[in-house]
């Protein structure tokens, strides 16, 4: 064991890390990879035990520090772009068949969609235009 240089064992050690980066899919464990890496480039060039092991600390506190509030923030941001039925949620639709609590039709982004009131007591004729406030299934929620 003598004989491997101690910058092969922070290699390995990162890899290691890699692997339990791929497996479980946790970013920290890339991060401590990279201190990994860093460590072995202090190694390599030198540096005795205790700045490896300060090298592979400072480069660790580092990266989780700044890398993952900035991953956080990401993953908590809903997504600019909506599709399928997010994004016809608050479009305007017009009546095909009159549209009350029990259903109705209605025509929605150039389709016709089944369509039921909001409100029970509301009933929408033919060719008014509606607000479409949800979809449940197939059908338009509407308003």
């Amino acid at each position: 064991m003598n004989d491997i240089d101690a910058w092969v064992w922070w290699l390995v050690g990162a890899a290691a890390l890699g692997i339990g980066l791929v497996v479980t899919a946790m970013p920290e464990l890339g991060m401590l990879a990279a201190a990994g890496v860093a460590a072995a480039i202090a190694a390599a060039l030198g540096g005795d035990l205790v700045v490896q092991v300060l090298v592979f600390v400072a480069v660790s506190v580092a990266l989780v520090a700044v890398v993952r509030p900035i991953a956080s923030r990401h993953r908590s941001q809903r997504p600019q772009h909506v599709s399928g039925i997010e994004a016809l949620k608050g479009r305007q639709a017009v009546v095909l068949e009159r549209v009350d609590a029990s259903g109705g039709r209605i025509k929605l982004a150039g389709e016709v969609w089944s369509a039921r009131a909001l409100d029970t007591d509301r009933t929408y004729e033919v060719g008014q235009e509606v607000d479409v406030v949800d979809i449940e299934g197939a059908t338009a929620i509407v308003m």
